[in-house]
């Protein structure tokens, strides 16, 4: 089949572009107002864009009102944010927290998580996430789209600190991506999660460039 965004003349039940590109890590992102309200939200648009230093970014397109989302305003007017990551254990809380609710509703309540201090900025840190990064704010591309919820901000952060809990690495000193079970979307209502891995080494002698896909640039 063939189709053209712009048309939407794909003929089929459900729109199938966000299946296309899958699985999305999920960026379950916590921020903190200028006055002290506390936010925490799931973004499926989420992915690291390098790691020397490590940045990463999130796609927050807008509420089904037409308004930024709330995340963005935040870590815009603070400059600061944490991304938590997903797990399979946390669905139910993820899910929970990507209700469309006001600026003043703290969702670590509404998603029944608990606030764990940062130590480089102010945002807090769900304390069931296995692996939190601390981030500051770089800048947003901000792309039009259609409609209310066509627009989106597409935000990009510096990591400055990174938390892994201990249970979390392996002997070999590896993130046990088997046993924390990240959680991945799919699209329409459909979620994944890491059951299975295999390793792929790059062919040849260029030990550089497989240090590169460590993210150990540096040595």
């Amino acid at each position: 089949m063939y189709y053209e965004p712009e048309k939407n003349d794909h003929g089929l039940a459900h729109n199938p572009f966000k299946s296309c590109v899958v699985p999305r890590p999920i960026g379950w992102i916590s921020t903190v107002s200028p006055t002290g309200a506390h936010n925490l939200a799931p973004y499926s648009q989420f992915q690291n864009l390098t790691f020397d230093p490590p940045y990463v970014m999130l796609a927050a397109n807008q509420t089904t009102r037409g308004s930024r989302k709330d995340t963005v305003v935040n870590l815009e007017a603070t400059g600061e944010f944490v991304y938590n990551m997903a797990t399979y254990d946390l669905r139910e809380a993820v899910n929970r927290s990507a209700q469309e609710v006001g600026p003043e509703v703290d969702e670590f309540e509404l998603a029944g998580v608990t606030k764990a201090p940062s130590r480089r900025v102010r945002p807090c840190r769900v304390a069931e996430s296995p692996v939190q990064f601390e981030c500051v704010y770089h800048q947003t591309l901000r792309l039009p789209g259609t409609g209310p919820m066509g627009t989106v901000d597409v935000v990009i952060g510096r990591v400055v600190g990174v938390h892994i809990r201990d249970d979390a690495l392996g002997p070999d000193g590896r993130l046990d991506v088997l046993k924390i079970r990240p959680l991945a979307r799919l699209g329409y209502y459909d979620y994944c999660t890491v059951e299975s891995r295999f390793e792929m080494v790059i062919p040849g002698t260029n030990d550089d460039l497989l240090k590169g896909l460590e993210g150990a640039a540096r040595r």
